[in-house]
């Protein structure tokens, strides 16, 4: 019980061990204190250089005012610090530290060696475990050199809750880089193992930092913003929506220099774009904020990435508003310059490869060139209409029933000219309606009839009780999902080269999580090489991507990879499955001839779930007779009057 113990005052190792606990929780948590004592140091050069994940080493070289030698061991001592002297110092905090905790609490968990030198004379430090080892003169460079060993040696429980190796590095190479955009006047470098994965030039460029981060595709793709209003300004880089991530983690938010976790603000960015985003999607963006200190409590968190800002709905409203107003100026249609050649490209792999391996390739289950597939281009898509014994027999409908038995196809793609002249699609009488196939997997489903198509979208099919609308994408993503479903859980092989490779480039920390994790693209067919620093090329892809799309599909599974990277095998094969079912369905406003939509009613009954696609929308609706013989008043309400009636 608590009261049979006396109470007493901490050992001040173990206060700074527990403060760690806070203040260091892992190795990119050292490097960010350590930087940002640098910064508030006046550097305008900071290399960064880590072994083994920062477990080995941190070392951190700045070229700033450093530490007279009369004053060195005082900055070892709790909450000891130049930045703040009095209260009223809080509300008006313009240094990146100020709490006096970093030294101490990182020393307390290490072996520290700091060399510092204001110009005239150097001293060297050495502490262990907290303590003060040894002290003695050094080289009188200007600026301070920290190295930090056998990070948490002496708090084993601590290392077992790191991650991997990579992970962690990652990290690290996440926060330096949310340093340099914070202060693109500074020249900053970071190394690991002896490779350099990141050099800023320190002009002050906020463009370059982004260009050294993310590369320069990527930079070629934002667009700035800017506005002020009273004493609150903001500026910064946004990507365009045709250029966005799976995940919020790419918006930086600098708050006077320090960079903050802000979920309104971070909200307002995103509102900024309307709908311009897809659902699900978020873009790259920089945005830097400078308002007055006294606006703003930077001490509510030991890390001091959480503040609390006085006037935050304005600052929200003003960036959404900024980059509302950048968009509008923009011309935001894609080039598609480089999609000229894919059609002919894709069709030649496609049906290269059904000819080189019928027997173990997936085919699609609408191929690209078939009348169902999502059409890339905008040009007018001119369906078959059936009405004759020959037109059952015509070659593309022999290619459609060929592809939902999942056989490859030999029959020939019909060229430009022949599409266009075909008939248009109309309403199919009901008298030439083939009988639906008797069900067998799920007994409960209704036995449809097809009678038509509305807008190219809706099947309108029907039973002797009622009358269905069947929503075509949302079927036919259904059939598909449960095809690549098990398709994607037996991949074999087979694997079809690209006629010009596909590079991808990443930042660091993308890079490392993502090398991290090939094993898990590899159990899926997609084989990542380094190519270079930060990108990797990609040769050859699994058969059953669907021809065009293939940069955009790997690119979509990586993105799953970088927003959760503890995603087990069977959930990256579920994300697979249903992004694959979407992209291999028919949109909506494409016309399907007679024998396409009754082969389509006739695959749905066969599926596990018929009634939901993938995503749990509704894949038909139902109206009964009485639902119809109600909206044409040939039932009237009990409860009404006669007068109500006439």
């Amino acid at each position: 019980m608590i009261g049979l113990n006396k109470i007493h005052e901490l050992p001040p190792i173990l206060a700074d061990q527990i403060a760690a606990g806070e203040v260091v929780e892992r190795p990119a948590s050292v490097v960010k204190e350590l930087v940002e004592n640098a910064i508030d140091a006046d550097s305008t050069e900071i290399d960064v250089t880590i072994e083994d994940a920062g477990l080995k080493l941190i070392r951190v070289v700045d070229d700033g005012n450093g530490i007279d030698p009369s004053q060195v061991q005082t900055a070892f001592l709790r909450h000891a610090t130049s930045k703040i002297a009095e209260q009223r110092d809080l509300f008006r905090v313009r240094t990146l530290g100020f709490r006096g905790e970093a030294l101490p609490s990182i020393s307390s968990v290490s072996n520290v060696v700091m060399k510092t030198s204001t110009g005239k004379t150097g001293v060297e430090v050495s502490y262990k475990g907290g303590k003060l080892v040894d002290q003695k003169a050094a080289e009188a460079r200007k600026g301070t050199t920290v190295e930090v060993r056998s990070l948490f040696y002496n708090t084993p429980a601590r290392l077992k809750y790191l991650s991997s190796p990579n992970t962690e590095l990652s990290k690290i190479s996440d926060m330096v880089n949310r340093l340099a955009l914070s202060h693109p006047e500074i020249a900053f470098s970071l190394v690991s193992n002896g490779r350099e994965l990141l050099r800023t030039s320190g002009r002050g460029d906020l463009l370059q930092v982004l260009g050294a981060i993310y590369g320069v595709k990527t930079v070629s793709k934002l667009a700035l913003v800017k506005a002020s209003e009273l004493d609150l300004k903001i500026k910064g880089y946004v990507s365009l929506p045709e250029l966005t991530r799976s995940s919020r983690n790419y918006i930086s938010l600098i708050l006077n220099g320090r960079f903050i976790r802000n979920y309104p603000l971070t909200r307002a960015v995103i509102e900024g774009y309307g709908s311009k985003l897809m659902i699900g999607r978020f873009p790259i963006a920089v945005i830097q904020i400078d308002v007055d200190p006294a606006l703003i409590d930077v001490n509510v968190h030991p890390t001091k990435q959480e503040v609390r800002i006085s006037d935050e709905p304005a600052i929200g409203k003003l960036i959404a508003e900024a980059i509302r107003e950048m968009l509008a100026q923009k011309q935001l249609i894609p080039d598609a310059t480089r999609d000229f050649k894919k059609p002919f490209e894709a069709t030649t792999r496609q049906f290269d490869a059904a000819k080189e391996s019928p027997k173990h390739s997936m085919p699609p289950l609408f191929a690209a060139d078939s009348q169902l597939s999502d059409s890339s281009s905008d040009s007018e898509v001119v369906p078959v209409v059936v009405k004759t014994k020959d037109d059952l027999n015509s070659p593309q409908v022999a290619q459609f029933d060929q592809l939902l038995k999942n056989e490859p196809s030999s029959v020939p793609i019909f060229d430009d000219e022949q599409k266009r002249t075909m008939p248009p699609v109309s309403l199919l009488s009901r008298q030439s309606q083939p009988k639906q196939a008797e069900l067998v997997d799920n007994a409960g489903f209704p036995d449809l009839r097809y009678i038509g198509q509305i807008h190219g979208t809706y099947l309108v099919a029907e039973t002797p009780e009622n009358m269905y609308l069947v929503d075509q994408h949302a079927a036919q993503e259904r059939i598909n999902y449960e095809h690549y479903r098990k398709a994607i859980g037996e991949v074999s092989d087979d694997q079809q080269k690209l006629l010009v490779p596909i590079v991808l480039d990443y930042s660091t920390a993308d890079f490392l999580l993502i090398t991290e994790h090939k094993a898990l693209l590899e159990k899926l067919g997609i084989h990542l090489e380094a190519f270079g620093q930060n990108s990797f090329i990609v040769r050859e892809h699994p058969m059953w991507f669907k021809a065009g799309q293939e940069e955009d599909t790997i690119k979509e599974m990586i993105d799953w990879i970088l927003s959760d990277h503890k995603i087990s095998v069977a959930a990256f094969r579920e994300k697979t499955a249903i992004m694959m079912s979407c992209k291999r369905a028919i949109k909506a406003n494409h016309h399907l001839d007679e024998r396409q939509a009754t082969a389509l009613l006739k695959r749905l009954p066969t599926c596990e779930n018929p009634y939901n696609c993938p995503h749990g929308r509704p894949t038909l609706v139902k109206f009964t007779n009485e639902d119809i013989e109600k909206m044409f008043k040939r039932i009237q309400d009990p409860h009404r009057t006669d007068q109500e009636i006439m």
